[in-house]
């Protein structure tokens, strides 16, 4: 079966069950191996639930229209643009010379309790926790490589789904 074949609704809970298996690794590795997130790590977990539901609400609705196709494309677009944003900041703060890093500071829940929400995030954009520090590769990649590579195949995935023209009787 042709995955580029299917239609809108299958596509759209592939790329849902894509986020929650992603989600669910991350959250794997947190517990049982013992890998504590940063919070640029948390932010990552956030824009990929917030992508989770975008696709998984899409899939649910499956909207005959082109336009509505497009309205959860342009969602789609959104949810992984700010993933990407936020992974690539990530894997740029990991690529920084030893030292050179900012400073990571105080832990996520300590902040949530001493700043304001505009505050927060824009403490944690700019480098707090331990962001700088590789604790886990798989190929040579570290995770936020991983998470960025996700963000943009999903991003991708949704896309053509939402933009592709569907010839048929099975126009879903």
């Amino acid at each position: 079966m042709n995955p580029f074949r299917w239609s809108f609704r299958a596509q759209f809970l592939a790329g849902f069950l894509g986020c929650a298996a992603l989600l669910s690794y991350a959250i794997y590795t947190q517990l049982y191996q013992g890998l504590e997130p940063c919070p640029l790590c948390i932010f990552q977990r956030m824009a990929y639930a917030a992508l989770a539901v975008v696709f998984l609400i899409g899939g649910l609705h499956a909207p005959r229209a082109m336009g509505g196709r497009r309205f959860y494309g342009g969602l789609v677009a959104l949810a992984s643009l700010v993933g990407i944003g936020i992974a690539g900041r990530h894997v740029w703060l990991q690529l920084l010379p030893k030292g050179t890093a900012p400073s990571c500071g105080p832990p996520l829940s300590f902040l949530q309790e001493t700043l304001g929400p505009m505050e927060l995030v824009r403490k944690v954009l700019t480098g707090t926790g331990d962001c700088g520090t590789v604790d886990w590769t798989l190929f040579g990649l570290s995770m936020p490589v991983w998470s960025l590579i996700g963000f943009v195949l999903l991003a991708g995935w949704g896309l053509y789904a939402a933009f592709r023209r569907r010839k048929g009787r099975n126009r879903l």
